[in-house]
Protein backbone atom coordinates (compact mmCIF):
# COMPACT_ATOMS: atom_id res chain seq x y z
CA UNK A 1 0.00 0.00 0.00
CA UNK A 2 0.93 3.56 -0.68
CA UNK A 3 2.37 5.55 2.59
CA UNK A 4 0.34 9.00 2.74
CA UNK A 5 1.93 9.82 5.90
CA UNK A 6 5.88 10.47 6.98
CA UNK A 7 6.68 11.66 10.85
CA UNK A 8 10.22 12.11 12.18
CA UNK A 9 9.32 14.68 15.50
CA UNK A 10 12.75 15.14 16.86
CA UNK A 11 11.18 17.23 19.62
CA UNK A 12 8.18 19.70 19.72
CA UNK A 13 6.65 21.73 22.13
CA UNK A 14 5.23 25.49 22.98
CA UNK A 15 6.68 28.59 22.92
CA UNK A 16 8.58 29.46 26.19
CA UNK A 17 8.20 26.04 27.37
CA UNK A 18 10.37 22.65 27.20
CA UNK A 19 9.84 20.55 24.63
CA UNK A 20 6.94 18.11 24.99
CA UNK A 21 7.79 15.41 22.74
CA UNK A 22 10.49 13.28 21.66
CA UNK A 23 11.60 11.29 19.08
CA UNK A 24 7.88 10.53 17.35
CA UNK A 25 8.62 8.73 14.28
CA UNK A 26 5.89 6.33 12.32
CA UNK A 27 4.41 6.12 9.16
CA UNK A 28 0.34 5.73 7.98
CA UNK A 29 -0.14 3.91 4.78
CA UNK A 30 -3.71 3.66 2.74
CA UNK A 31 -6.56 2.32 4.69
CA UNK A 32 -4.50 2.05 8.14
CA UNK A 33 -6.51 3.20 11.01
CA UNK A 34 -3.61 4.37 13.69
CA UNK A 35 -4.28 4.58 17.50
CA UNK A 36 -2.36 7.21 18.94
CA UNK A 37 -3.07 6.25 22.71
CA UNK A 38 -1.71 7.62 25.64
CA UNK A 39 -3.49 9.27 29.00
CA UNK A 40 -4.14 12.73 29.22
CA UNK A 41 -0.70 15.29 29.30
CA UNK A 42 1.51 11.84 27.32
CA UNK A 43 1.65 13.91 24.32
CA UNK A 44 -0.98 13.29 21.78
CA UNK A 45 -2.30 16.92 21.04
CA UNK A 46 0.86 18.00 20.98
CA UNK A 47 2.14 15.45 18.51
CA UNK A 48 -1.30 16.08 16.15
CA UNK A 49 -0.42 19.37 16.71
CA UNK A 50 3.75 18.99 15.01
CA UNK A 51 1.86 16.49 12.17
CA UNK A 52 -0.18 19.53 11.52
CA UNK A 53 2.33 22.00 11.55
CA UNK A 54 0.82 24.09 14.58
CA UNK A 55 4.00 24.04 16.35
CA UNK A 56 6.69 27.31 16.01
CA UNK A 57 9.11 25.28 17.89
CA UNK A 58 9.83 21.97 15.73
CA UNK A 59 12.93 19.56 14.81
CA UNK A 60 12.26 17.71 12.28
CA UNK A 61 9.76 16.39 9.30
CA UNK A 62 6.76 15.75 8.81
CA UNK A 63 5.66 15.01 4.62
CA UNK A 64 1.73 14.58 3.68
CA UNK A 65 2.64 12.07 0.11
CA UNK A 66 -0.68 10.76 -0.38
CA UNK A 67 -2.22 11.16 -4.18
CA UNK A 68 -3.50 14.71 -3.38
CA UNK A 69 -1.23 15.41 -0.32
CA UNK A 70 -4.54 17.07 1.57
CA UNK A 71 -6.08 15.93 5.12
CA UNK A 72 -8.65 16.53 7.31
CA UNK A 73 -8.61 17.57 10.93
CA UNK A 74 -11.44 16.98 13.44
CA UNK A 75 -10.28 18.52 16.71
CA UNK A 76 -11.48 17.20 20.15
CA UNK A 77 -13.13 21.32 20.82
CA UNK A 78 -15.63 21.94 17.77
CA UNK A 79 -13.82 25.22 16.37
CA UNK A 80 -17.37 27.15 14.82
CA UNK A 81 -18.13 30.35 13.72
CA UNK A 82 -20.96 32.20 16.11
CA UNK A 83 -22.37 34.22 13.13
CA UNK A 84 -22.88 31.02 10.54
CA UNK A 85 -25.41 28.85 9.96
CA UNK A 86 -24.30 24.70 9.60
CA UNK A 87 -25.03 24.84 5.76
CA UNK A 88 -22.97 28.27 5.53
CA UNK A 89 -20.21 26.33 7.38
CA UNK A 90 -20.47 23.45 5.12
CA UNK A 91 -20.55 25.94 1.75
CA UNK A 92 -17.32 27.56 3.69
CA UNK A 93 -15.27 24.34 4.25
CA UNK A 94 -16.47 23.26 -0.04
CA UNK A 95 -15.18 26.72 -1.03
CA UNK A 96 -11.92 26.72 0.63
CA UNK A 97 -11.18 22.78 -1.73
CA UNK A 98 -12.68 23.81 -4.05
CA UNK A 99 -15.63 21.28 -4.66
CA UNK A 100 -17.23 21.55 -7.53
CA UNK A 101 -20.79 22.56 -6.44
CA UNK A 102 -23.37 20.12 -7.44
CA UNK A 103 -21.07 17.64 -5.72
CA UNK A 104 -20.95 19.18 -2.94
CA UNK A 105 -24.88 19.67 -2.78
CA UNK A 106 -25.23 16.25 -2.80
CA UNK A 107 -22.31 14.91 -0.37
CA UNK A 108 -23.48 17.28 1.62
CA UNK A 109 -27.00 16.52 2.02
CA UNK A 110 -26.10 12.76 2.42
CA UNK A 111 -24.06 13.77 5.56
CA UNK A 112 -26.50 16.00 7.18
CA UNK A 113 -29.19 13.28 6.89
CA UNK A 114 -27.02 10.82 7.84
CA UNK A 115 -26.44 12.76 11.39
CA UNK A 116 -29.94 13.81 11.77
CA UNK A 117 -29.40 17.13 11.63
CA UNK A 118 -31.81 18.37 8.79
CA UNK A 119 -33.94 20.33 10.68
CA UNK A 120 -31.42 22.57 11.76
CA UNK A 121 -29.51 23.45 8.69
CA UNK A 122 -29.99 26.80 8.59
CA UNK A 123 -30.09 27.65 12.08
CA UNK A 124 -26.68 28.73 14.11
CA UNK A 125 -24.79 25.96 16.03
CA UNK A 126 -23.54 28.21 18.70
CA UNK A 127 -27.18 26.95 19.92
CA UNK A 128 -26.65 23.33 19.56
CA UNK A 129 -25.26 20.42 22.00
CA UNK A 130 -21.68 19.44 22.60
CA UNK A 131 -23.15 16.46 20.61
CA UNK A 132 -24.37 18.12 17.87
CA UNK A 133 -21.28 20.36 17.33
CA UNK A 134 -18.88 17.45 17.32
CA UNK A 135 -21.17 16.00 14.53
CA UNK A 136 -20.49 19.21 12.64
CA UNK A 137 -17.39 18.77 13.08
CA UNK A 138 -17.48 14.88 11.73
CA UNK A 139 -19.34 16.75 8.71
CA UNK A 140 -16.81 18.80 7.82
CA UNK A 141 -14.44 16.35 7.96
CA UNK A 142 -15.73 14.06 5.64
CA UNK A 143 -17.08 16.63 3.00
CA UNK A 144 -14.03 16.38 1.12
CA UNK A 145 -12.81 13.19 1.30
CA UNK A 146 -9.27 13.69 1.69
CA UNK A 147 -6.31 11.25 1.96
CA UNK A 148 -5.71 11.13 5.30
CA UNK A 149 -7.92 11.72 8.53
CA UNK A 150 -6.40 13.80 11.51
CA UNK A 151 -9.09 12.76 14.45
CA UNK A 152 -8.34 13.70 18.31
CA UNK A 153 -10.76 12.13 20.38
CA UNK A 154 -13.67 11.90 18.54
CA UNK A 155 -15.98 9.59 20.56
CA UNK A 156 -16.23 12.87 23.49
CA UNK A 157 -19.74 14.13 23.40
CA UNK A 158 -20.95 11.61 20.86
CA UNK A 159 -24.34 9.42 20.92
CA UNK A 160 -24.19 5.58 20.56
CA UNK A 161 -25.69 6.49 17.36
CA UNK A 162 -23.86 9.02 15.83
CA UNK A 163 -20.82 6.97 16.73
CA UNK A 164 -21.68 4.15 15.01
CA UNK A 165 -22.62 5.87 11.83
CA UNK A 166 -18.69 7.88 12.59
CA UNK A 167 -17.55 4.53 12.81
CA UNK A 168 -19.22 2.96 9.26
CA UNK A 169 -17.90 6.07 7.49
CA UNK A 170 -14.91 5.91 8.53
CA UNK A 171 -14.60 2.29 7.32
CA UNK A 172 -15.84 3.20 3.92
CA UNK A 173 -12.96 5.98 3.14
CA UNK A 174 -10.79 3.46 4.59
CA UNK A 175 -12.25 0.50 1.84
CA UNK A 176 -11.53 3.81 -0.23
CA UNK A 177 -7.98 4.20 0.18
CA UNK A 178 -7.43 7.08 3.00
CA UNK A 179 -5.76 6.51 6.40
CA UNK A 180 -6.44 7.84 9.53
CA UNK A 181 -4.69 8.92 12.68
CA UNK A 182 -6.87 8.94 15.62
CA UNK A 183 -6.09 10.53 19.66
CA UNK A 184 -7.89 8.34 21.92
CA UNK A 185 -7.64 7.13 25.30
CA UNK A 186 -10.93 4.65 25.18
CA UNK A 187 -8.11 1.82 24.80
CA UNK A 188 -11.39 -1.14 24.26
CA UNK A 189 -12.84 0.91 21.42
CA UNK A 190 -9.69 1.36 19.62
CA UNK A 191 -8.32 -2.01 20.25
CA UNK A 192 -11.59 -3.21 18.40
CA UNK A 193 -10.91 -0.66 15.32
CA UNK A 194 -7.24 0.07 14.76
CA UNK A 195 -5.01 -1.38 13.24
CA UNK A 196 -1.89 -0.82 14.66
CA UNK A 197 -1.46 1.76 17.76
CA UNK A 198 1.40 4.31 19.16
CA UNK A 199 1.68 4.39 22.75
CA UNK A 200 2.84 7.46 24.38
CA UNK A 201 4.15 8.22 27.75
CA UNK A 202 5.93 11.27 28.73
CA UNK A 203 6.12 12.39 25.63
CA UNK A 204 7.69 9.40 24.21
CA UNK A 205 7.06 6.58 21.96
CA UNK A 206 6.90 3.29 24.36
CA UNK A 207 5.40 0.91 22.53
CA UNK A 208 4.08 0.95 18.54
CA UNK A 209 3.09 -2.34 16.28
CA UNK A 210 -0.14 -4.29 15.84
CA UNK A 211 -1.57 -5.73 19.30
CA UNK A 212 0.11 -9.09 19.26
CA UNK A 213 3.52 -6.74 18.45
CA UNK A 214 3.09 -4.71 21.46
CA UNK A 215 1.54 -7.68 23.68
CA UNK A 216 5.27 -9.69 22.58
CA UNK A 217 6.84 -6.38 23.57
CA UNK A 218 5.58 -6.62 27.20
CA UNK A 219 5.81 -10.79 27.56
CA UNK A 220 2.07 -10.42 27.93
CA UNK A 221 0.89 -12.94 25.09
CA UNK A 222 -3.15 -12.90 26.08
CA UNK A 223 -3.63 -9.38 27.33
CA UNK A 224 -5.42 -6.19 26.08
CA UNK A 225 -4.55 -2.73 25.00
CA UNK A 226 -5.70 -1.52 28.21
CA UNK A 227 -3.23 -4.30 30.60
CA UNK A 228 -0.18 -3.74 27.76
CA UNK A 229 -0.65 -0.08 28.43
CA UNK A 230 -0.74 -0.08 32.17
CA UNK A 231 2.10 -2.71 32.27
CA UNK A 232 3.91 -0.49 30.41
CA UNK A 233 3.75 3.04 32.52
Amino acid sequence: MMEILYVDIQKAGYDGRKETINDIRFAIEQGELVGLIGPNGAGKSTTIKAVLGLLREFAGEVRFTGPRGNYSYIPEQPILYDQLTLWEHMELAASAYEMDRTEFADKAEQLIRRFRLQEVKHHMPSSFSKGMQQKIMLILGFLVEPDLYVVDEPFIGLDPRATKDFLELLDTERKRGAGVLMSTHMLDTAEKICDRFILLDHGCIIAQGKLEQIQAHCKLPDASLFECFNSLT
